[in-house]
């Protein structure tokens, strides 16, 4: 139930807020479009050295074995897959589950080739590190800017 309330039409024209409504647009909309989740996005961090790469990605609630990752020249992809497991037992109602199953990807390019034969992925706690060393003979070069 919504209580009345007394407009005055010289409150809005004293201030602008531009975000000062959006908390009673939200309490407008159903519940169904209300309680929709965002899609987790998978955080990395990227590090060169002079010797290869490290990337460290954020993937928590994942098992090591629904984690894909690709090398292909330069570019790099990772996949992961987080599964749901069966919540309500025999006589249990799901009230509310606000937890995420789905697949998420990210990929990138790197300046230089890596070699694959020497690279090395570990899963633990949550983090994926990759340790990507450059290829031998793998150059890039930087453009000067005009």
């Amino acid at each position: 139930m919504r209580t009345l309330t007394r407009w005055n039409p010289l409150r809005d024209m004293t201030r602008f807020d531009p975000f000062g409504d959006v908390g009673a647009l939200w309490s407008d909309l159903p519940m169904a479009v209300r309680t929709l989740e965002p899609e987790p996005m998978m955080r990395l961090d990227l590090t060169e050295s002079e010797t290869g790469y490290v990337v460290k990605a954020e993937i928590p609630g994942v098992s090591k074995e629904d984690i894909s990752v690709s090398l292909e020249g330069g570019t790099v992809s990772i996949t992961a897959e987080a599964r749901r497991e069966k919540a309500a037992k025999e006589g249990e109602t799901v009230m509310r589950s606000e937890r995420y199953y789905g697949v998420v990807s990210r990929s990138f390019t790197l300046p230089t080739e890596i070699d694959m034969a020497k690279s090395i992925a570990a899963y633990e706690g949550g983090v994926l590190t990759l340790t990507l060393p450059k290829a031998p003979g793998g150059t890039s070069t930087k453009l000067a800017v005009h």
